[in-house]
């Protein structure tokens, strides 16, 4: 089968949730058809990342988008009532590329990733699957009400034209996939329930236990100028972090993750370090103790929290990140925490009882081998995209 996969990145490197799923289910995808990618980017794409994706690729076509089409399509979004991050991705000039790869390849299907993405295929004949990846609209809400008084009308704004869009672009695509049942739940369409969950998975060759020795207390990772990751970042630092202190004083932190913006560089001091891009996260997750992430916005599943599952690291984690993770036992599998004393006492409790420690640890690794393979996700796509 021939697949027209359209992304609205580059899916290396692997920064961004969005970009690693692409990555794994083209590289499954390709041991059984052919793979036709075409990514939008509004800068060149160096080589050395171009050759980590052509081998999954019958062809790789990579679309620009200069930052005035961004500007003047952002305005024409808006105007005609449309979210802001669909025009932040769209431009004529990408339409008609788009449109002549199409008609070249004619492929059997179309797999377009995530909402922002969606304009330029809806009206192709050619079967199409929708990746919702996450609800976009929820995550514009939550982050309305964090949101200091001058950006709170536009949050809620985009909140509102997102579940618009997330509702009227439904009926243009033959199938739907999205990450969590969780978040399919809340896409304001009657249909909803149609949606089809497709997990993430580890990468399990990667994120494994070295042996190496343990020199990080704490561990938090994430793409660090994502505001979600961002707010945790600072609740984890300014809030949880002292408290421990008071209770444990040679505790240490690392905040690990590419492109930290300044609030996070800022975090920095003799206990806690920031390490922006590192070349190996997976070496990071095995030198610290404890995985810790106080999400309270954002949407989906936490790649982060399985990658360091599957490295034997206990987790602690919100409610809001906790929720997603299909058929886990909280206490046993992972810590779940509402309250800055529950974060504390989930820490104290890991770092001085051994007997826990381990076996929430066995527990965690044992939890994602079980539930999150690419392999195993990416098989339940094959199946949907090649039902039709």
């Amino acid at each position: 089968m021939k697949i027209f996969v359209l992304l609205s990145r580059f899916p290396y490197p692997l920064e961004k949730g969005d970009k690693l799923r692409a990555y794994h289910q083209i590289r499954l995808l390709s041991q059984h058809h052919e793979i036709y990618l075409a990514a939008l980017s509004d800068q060149k794409i160096p080589s050395e990342y171009i050759e980590k994706i052509k081998p999954f690729c019958k062809e790789l076509h990579i679309i620009n988008i200069d930052w005035f089409s961004k500007g003047c399509n952002i305005l024409r979004f808006f105007f005609k009532g449309l979210p802001f991050q669909n025009g932040y991705f769209y431009s004529q000039r990408a339409q008609r590329k788009i449109d002549n790869l199409l008609k070249k390849i004619n492929p059997d299907r179309i797999y377009a990733q995530l909402i922002r993405v969606a304009e330029y295929v809806k009206h192709s004949s050619i079967p199409k699957t929708l990746d919702y990846q996450d609800v976009f609209s929820k995550g514009m809400s939550r982050r309305a009400e964090n949101a200091p008084w001058y950006s709170k009308f536009l949050f809620t704004m985009e909140c509102r034209q997102t579940a618009k869009y997330e509702t009227a672009i439904f009926p243009y695509f033959d199938e739907h996939t999205i990450i969590t049942g969780v978040d399919r739940d809340f896409i304001p369409h009657p249909n909803f329930r149609s949606i089809h969950v497709v997990a993430n998975g580890v990468d399990f060759d990667t994120f494994k236990y070295n042996g190496e020795r343990k020199t990080h207390d704490l561990i938090f990772t994430g793409n660090m100028s994502y505001v979600p990751n961002i707010e945790a970042a600072e609740y984890l630092a300014n809030v949880i972090f002292p408290a421990l202190q008071k209770e444990i004083p040679d505790i240490n932190l690392v905040i690990c993750g590419a492109n930290p913006v300044s609030r996070v560089k800022n975090l920095a001091n003799e206990k806690i370090t920031v390490t922006g891009w590192v070349d190996s996260i997976a070496d990071y997750y095995a030198q610290s103790k404890i995985f810790i992430a106080p999400m309270h916005l954002g949407t989906g599943l936490q790649n982060k929290i399985l990658e360091a599952m599957a490295i034997g690291l206990p987790c602690i984690t919100s409610t809001l990140a906790g929720k997603p993770l299909q058929n886990i036992t909280a206490g046993q599998d992972i810590l779940i925490c509402s309250t800055l004393t529950g974060y504390v006492e989930a820490v104290k409790l890991l770092l001085s009882s051994p007997e826990v420690y381990d076996e929430i640890s066995q527990n965690a690794y044992n939890y994602v081998r079980s539930n999150y393979s690419w392999e195993k996700t990416t098989e339940r796509l094959e199946e949907i995209i090649t039902e039709v």
